[in-house]
């Protein structure tokens, strides 16, 4: 397996890529993972509560407000990359049974080697694929149920369907959560189809993101909170617009105009999501 290290910096042949840490020079102890050039995920080693990424601090304001602070969870990861969230719940939710479910098992390796996460009998990464995860899943086990798959920066496709979308409402519990990180850019398409195709299962919803974004204006993330019962609506609201880059959320009729008459997408026609723009993701080096 191919590995180079440039001072600090690591890059490394994984099962799906080519994987590159990059030290943050602002901030000592804090690594981004890239894959493909594509970054990842953002985890300050001393700090697991600091979250660099947009929308990676629009699922942790999610999972802060779904529960009372510091109730543990159970809380289901599809998508691992370097943990950054399931070390967020393990520093604000002691106690809480988190399983992670990554495909890249070469990535877990790396990811364990060179920035180890704290021991922790509770949480639990595995390598396999995040439907057949799901599959093997039992009958309302989970509260919460996270979702940030990628492979070529693009969400797989068995990923996006109808069918996908009733195993993760099967394994939640009749309160539970679904989290997405859904990436799209104009005219929408991808996002208004999942809008559409998770809340044909789980209708109480609200998506929340950069409002050029949601106006389709760039290319960029959404997170989809999702579930059976009303989500925190006014306290997202609050925590998006108070955010380094402030953001809206959408709910009741604007959800209903934005996903705007898309059809569920089922096994049979899903494709993977919209393949993000050239150049988009260099990085300073």
């Amino acid at each position: 397996m191919g590995r180079r290290r440039d001072a600090d910096r690591v890059v490394e042949q994984v099962d799906t890529g080519q994987a590159e840490l990059a030290p943050d020079p602002d901030r000592p102890g804090s690594w981004t993972l890239l894959l493909d050039g594509a970054p990842q995920s953002h985890v300050d080693l001393t700090d697991p509560t600091h979250l660099e990424f947009e929308y990676v601090r629009r699922l942790a304001a999610a999972l802060d407000l779904i529960a009372p602070p510091t109730t543990p969870l159970r809380v289901l990861h599809l998508g691992g990359g370097a943990l950054t969230l399931p070390r967020y719940v393990s520093a604000t939710r002691p106690g809480s049974t988190q399983r992670v479910s990554e495909v890249d098992g070469a990535l877990v390796e790396l990811v364990r080697r060179a920035l180890p996460w704290p021991t922790d009998p509770r949480l639990r990464v595995r390598v396999a694929d995040a439907r057949a995860t799901l599959t093997a899943s039992r009958d309302g086990s989970y509260d919460v149920v996270v979702a940030d798959v990628f492979a070529g920066a693009r969400t797989p496709a068995h990923l996006t369907s109808v069918e996908y979308a009733a195993e993760v409402a099967r394994v939640l519990r009749p309160d539970g959560w679904y989290l997405a990180n859904i990436a799209d850019g104009p005219p929408l398409r991808h996002a208004r189809a999942q809008v559409a195709t998770v809340r044909s299962v789980l209708p109480r919803a609200c998506l929340v993101g950069d409002a050029a974004v949601l106006r389709g204006r760039r290319y960029g993330n959404l997170v989809l909170v999702a579930g059976r019962v009303e989500p925190p609506v006014p306290e997202l609201t609050r925590r998006a617009a108070g955010d380094w880059f402030p953001g809206r959320v959408l709910a009741g009729a604007e959800l209903d105009r934005f996903a705007g008459g898309a059809a569920v997408v089922r096994d049979a026609d899903a494709t993977p999501s919209t393949p993000p723009p050239p150049g988009i993701f260099s990085v300073r080096r």
